[in-house]
């Protein structure tokens, strides 16, 4: 495997945010434990549990701000300095029609204190910055997200070529099954500019159910990843093989 294969793995996609408005301003945390942590449908955790946590401020007029954090693998085993992920995000979410609403906003992943002189030798800084715009129409939500910075330190040295401009287009749409039941199939696309082998479709049907504050889940998740490009380094791992995740999340 290559080693700029591995840095494509990074970070929680944000769930699809609500478009109803508020009647005042609200602060709510959340922390969860998952069998594994998965991004985009590539491991984070290489297949081991993490316990993630995260903030969000919400305003009346639909602004927000957030901050999400996990435990994270990928960066130690491409000899870096880092086992936690920090997410911060802020946008704007609005109601278009009674069935209708948008999301836009940017998102900054941060690897703190990531970059040693042995990741320097191989990658660029992984920290990475996305503009997103989502628009949700009868339950169906439709999502882009698109990089201004490198994708997660992804470069192409030999050709002195970036990774900017990369892209995730993805669907999901939740389905009321009874009972506090949900079923939510998603699939994607991540598009990884100018890296070879590395861009794919991903896949996942989840169950999940409320209770009391408690969100329980459970996934199907696959990709069609290329497993030489996604393969854990000095193991026989496929980040991106087929697995079930299940997850407890806690929002309060």
């Amino acid at each position: 495997m290559k080693p700029t294969s591995f840095v494509l793995a990074a970070l929680v996609t944000l769930s699809a945010v609500p478009t109803v408005s508020f009647a005042q301003d609200t602060l709510a945390f959340n922390a969860a434990l998952s069998s594994e942590y998965r991004f985009r449908g590539i491991s984070q955790s290489r297949f081991d549990p993490a316990f993630s946590a995260g903030a969000d401020y919400v305003t009346k007029d639909g602004f927000y701000v957030g901050a999400w954090a996990s435990t994270i693998k990928w960066i130690e085993d491409l000899r870096g300095d880092s086992n936690i992920e920090l997410d911060l995000y802020a946008g704007y979410r609005a109601a278009l029609s009674e069935t209708m609403g948008y999301d836009v906003g940017v998102l900054q992943y941060v690897y703190p204190s990531a970059q040693t002189a042995a990741w320097d030798a191989s990658f660029k800084n992984p920290n990475t910055t996305e503009i997103y715009g989502a628009i949700t129409t009868a339950g169906i939500t439709g999502k882009l997200s698109y990089s201004l910075t490198n994708l997660f330190g992804n470069y192409d040295f030999t050709n002195n070529r970036d990774s900017k401009g990369s892209y995730y287009l993805d669907l999901s749409a939740p389905f009321p099954l009874g009972s506090g039941f949900t079923l939510t199939p998603h699939v994607g696309y991540q598009k990884v500019e100018n890296i070879a082998n590395a861009s794919y479709t991903d896949y996942a049907l989840t169950v999940s159910k409320d209770i009391e504050g408690f969100s329980l889940s459970a996934s199907i998740i696959g990709t069609n990843a290329k497993k030489a490009f996604y393969t854990a380094p000095n193991t026989d791992k496929n980040l991106g093989r087929s697995v079930l995740v299940v997850a407890a999340k806690y929002n309060f």
